[in-house]
């Protein structure tokens, strides 16, 4: 669900953040996949689903967001108008709604969540579901060209799901993740995800695990959705210091993205593939090389710059954050690393705070850093009682014999690193685990 300002956080609860907190208690459950809750709601706010600019929707375990990070900055660069609907958020859920290039204000917001909570009443309805309502009488009201909207979770039951026709769909990597709700295999989450493929609309697919790849294809069959597939239709390589995405539109020559990690070439080229087949829209490669170069998305392997953590650390050490929480999202991050690691002339040594809920798999997230030797840090969550424990990081981290302590919150764990850490060594450190820590540790930690 992301960041809302929790009741026992310290100072005022702000009137929207009110509004949401009695949202989340109109359904017993904070996550009930289904479409009918949402479907009646609209129906009495006068279905404004019907009537937002084109579509293009994003489904995928991860790097949806990054994928739509680099569509907008494109698309805005073009001189378009972009709604963007995201989630979780880290520090407000304001983050979640952009209405023509500019985040939701707060008067905005909260008129659009008291017009869904009367139309509503007393019905069950979730958290997403509601907010998602929300969200489309916003669009609806705020002129624009086109909408980015990414899937809550999963993709056929997503809130998100309720868009009959939209102008293109997108399905990022996908993995195991959510497993209590999407299901306990890879076939299944993909079935899942590919549930936002409809008639007749181009569904643009990244490169897949071989299992997903054949459920993505039979459920475009299925549906009769036509696919554009990384691999097949288009590529993304990084080449002498460009990006070169080959497609049958021919070659571009692009700048690296500017998001860091490996694992951001696919991202960027998904992005692209799906801003060369727009219909009835086009993207000059000016606008596509800025949408490259100017793309923001926080809380993914992003630098920390300032702030009290940053002065901490000092002006020796790196410190990152990225709220990655699933096994893929540890291979990617683990992968990032060791180059940097080969690539440095002096070798910093690598340590992780971690934190995590409680039904995350700790174990698999932090395999592929064994290589790495890393030190694991283990903090709790603020405010969050479906944190995982930090003696059960330390646990996992002992799996692959790498060097695990629990430590009271992010502070203690970096007054850990700089008292242990050799005169003469840089420390690199990465907070990463779980967006609700990236999220708190940007409401402290603000950056420019």
């Amino acid at each position: 669900m992301g960041l809302a300002a929790h009741p026992d956080a310290p100072g005022p609860t702000p009137p929207t953040e009110a509004i949401l907190a009695r949202l989340m208690h109109l359904h017993p459950k904070l996550i009930d996949l289904s479409l009918g809750r949402l479907q009646r709601l609209l129906g009495k706010l006068g279905n404004p689903e019907r009537h937002l600019p084109p579509v293009i929707h994003v489904a995928g375990t991860n790097g949806k967001g990054s994928t739509i990070a680099y569509m907008r900055a494109a698309l805005e660069a073009a001189g378009l108008r972009v709604h963007v609907m995201t989630s979780p958020h880290l520090v407000r859920f304001n983050e979640r709604i952009r209405l023509a290039g500019q985040l939701i204000t707060d008067d905005n917001l909260t008129a659009v969540l008291n017009a869904c909570e009367q139309a509503n009443g007393d019905d069950q309805i979730t958290y997403f579901e509601v907010t998602t309502a929300a969200a489309f009488l916003a669009f609806r009201d705020c002129p624009a060209d086109i909408l980015l909207l990414e899937t809550g979770l999963g993709g056929r039951l997503d809130a998100s799901n309720v868009i009959e026709r939209p102008l293109l769909t997108a399905i990022t990597s996908v993995s195991m993740d959510h497993q209590n709700f999407l299901g306990d295999s890879l076939a299944g989450i993909t079935r899942e995800k590919a549930g936002i493929l409809k008639p007749g609309v181009l569904g643009v697919i990244s490169r897949q695990n071989p299992i997903a790849e054949q459920v993505i294809a039979l459920e475009a069959a299925k549906v009769g959705a036509p696919l554009l597939c990384q691999g097949l239709d288009w590529q993304v390589h990084a080449r002498l210091g460009k990006l070169e995405f080959q497609s049958v539109e021919g070659t571009l020559h692009l700048p690296l993205p500017n998001l860091n990690g490996v694992h951001q070439l696919q991202n960027a080229g998904l992005a692209l593939a799906c801003l060369q087949n727009m219909e009835g829209f086009s993207v000059p490669q000016r606008a596509l090389a800025q949408g490259l170069t100017e793309a923001t998305w926080p809380g993914r392997l992003q630098r920390l710059s300032q702030g009290p953590l940053h002065d901490q650390l000092g002006p020796r050490g790196e410190l990152w954050l990225d709220g990655g929480h699933n096994p893929d999202a540890g291979a990617a991050l683990a992968e990032t690393l060791g180059d940097w690691q080969t690539t440095d002339a002096e070798q910093r040594p690598l340590h992780l705070i971690m934190g995590m809920l409680a039904n995350k798999d700790a174990v698999e997230f932090l395999a592929p850093f064994k290589p790495l030797a890393a030190k694991i840090h283990a903090v709790p969550i603020p405010y969050e009682e479906a944190a995982m424990a930090p003696a059960q990081i330390v646990e996992a981290a002992a799996v692959h014999s790498l060097d695990g302590r629990a430590v009271d919150d992010v502070p203690a764990a970096l007054a850990s690193i700089i008292e242990t850490q050799a005169d003469d060594a840089t420390p690199r450190v990465l907070i990463c685990g779980s967006l609700y820590l990236a999220g708190s540790v940007l409401a402290t930690n603000p950056q420019a």
